[in-house]
């Protein structure tokens, strides 16, 4: 089953003063439905907007994981791991909160910056399972403490290719970031749970008696038991992110 959700669905957020636009596809912060928390293992699509010099002060994070894809400008990030990165368009950042970090995002260019960050919750909260096939080392190379808990762990991959898996450690949730020409088409990832949000351009979702479904900037599809759909540009080049997933949160 596919559902469809516009760009004026979502939540509107952020501080214009600060210089800081935020849209939110799910219940944040001082936005709350009851029916609208989240869907698979993710709960959190925020598009970012910030002007230059703007951004978020050090804020904390817990068991979650979470993805910034950089659609316009460069976005720098610094956490109380002492890590300091510069993400720019076309880099996917992840960032394993573990069993706690804290960390800012700012625009330090003298450009936009535009960005989605999603957040997914692990399959175990505050422990690194071996979902990713590592031993529970993550990306950072880092183990469980012994008490079960796990080091925040963070990695940026620089220019991801077109159509390249991300997998999520601790999540049965994988990313693909497609950009298709006009006319060009990618199959759906089949799967419990898909999310297709649309970063740029016009896409056309259809296939086993759905659609088709026109999408634009901003807006996402929130797909059940995915099977036989199809991803089109339609009327010139798109950029998507589909989320595979497998499961829902796990919580304890």
């Amino acid at each position: 089953m596919l559902h469809v959700w516009r760009a004026e669905d979502r939540y509107r957020g952020g501080d214009a003063e600060a210089g800081i636009d935020t849209r939110h596809a799910f219940s944040f912060s001082g936005f709350y439905d009851p029916d609208n928390v989240g869907f698979g293992q993710l709960v959190a699509c925020n598009e970012e907007r910030l002007a230059p010099g703007a951004g978020f002060g050090e804020h904390p994070h817990r068991d979650v994981e979470i993805v910034t894809w950089v659609a316009e400008g460069e976005l720098e990030h610094r956490d109380s791991t002492g890590r300091t990165s510069l993400v720019r368009a076309g880099d996917v950042q992840r960032l394993g909160a573990g069993s706690g970090v804290r960390h800012t995002e700012r625009n330090a260019g003298v450009g936009p910056l535009r960005f989605v960050q999603m957040w997914l919750v692990p399959g175990t909260a505050g422990r690194g399972g071996d979902s990713d096939g590592d031993g529970g080392r993550g990306a950072s190379g880092r183990g469980e403490h012994g008490n079960g808990e796990y080091e925040p762990e963070y990695e940026v991959v620089h220019g991801i290719a077109d159509g390249t898996p991300f997998a999520v450690p601790r999540t049965e949730a994988v990313l693909h970031v497609r950009r298709l020409a006009d006319g060009e088409r990618t199959a759906v990832p089949e799967a419990a749970w898909v999310y297709l949000h649309v970063v740029r351009g016009t896409a056309e979702v259809a296939g086993a008696g759905e659609g088709p479904y026109r999408l634009g900037e901003s807006d996402a599809a929130r797909i059940t038991d995915a099977r036989d759909l199809e991803a089109q540009g339609a009327g010139g080049p798109v950029e998507l992110l589909m989320w595979e997933m497998h499961a829902e949160p796990g919580y304890g």
